[in-house]
């Protein structure tokens, strides 16, 4: 069964917001097993004022970031009210690539695929991707506290 998420849904979800919720909706997701998003990357997003004026390029560290965003959303998928009154933290990355630069106009695709989790600390397989292309990937572990 895949679901489906728009960004009324997202922000049931994550507690993120603007300018740093970034993921825009979720096309597939299927709990447990994988979850893909989709991040419109407009010239309109505050990083690009900074990072670079002259040639705007999408900080490694944000796609990254919109990547353990879309791990949130499938670990919350996938646990359902388990996760509930919990908040859900980033603590590793391992194996981060980046192979493209991202840019004003891109539609950045993020998938998340689960590994495994024990004792609410979940590892995911991330990797996203803009027009097919290959742009970055890395494992992602992330925890749920308690708040």
């Amino acid at each position: 069964m895949s679901v489906k998420l728009d960004i009324l849904q997202i922000q049931e979800f994550l507690p993120h917001r603007y300018p740093f919720l970034l993921i825009d909706k979720v096309v597939e997701c299927e709990p447990g097993v994988r979850l893909l998003g989709v991040k419109n990357v407009t010239y309109n997003e505050p990083f690009f004022q900074g990072h670079f004026p002259q040639k705007p390029i999408m900080p490694g560290v944000l796609i990254l970031e919109a990547l353990a965003q879309s791990t949130g959303l499938l670990a919350s998928e996938t646990a359902g009210d388990e996760l509930e009154g919990m908040i859900y933290y980033l603590i590793g990355i391992d194996k981060a690539k980046f192979k493209r630069t991202v840019v004003p106009g891109d539609q950045l695709m993020l998938e998340a695929k689960f590994i495994r989790s024990k004792r609410n600390v979940w590892a995911f397989d991330c990797r996203a991707e803009v027009d097919g292309e290959f742009v970055a990937s890395a494992e992602i572990r992330c925890a749920a506290v308690v708040e």
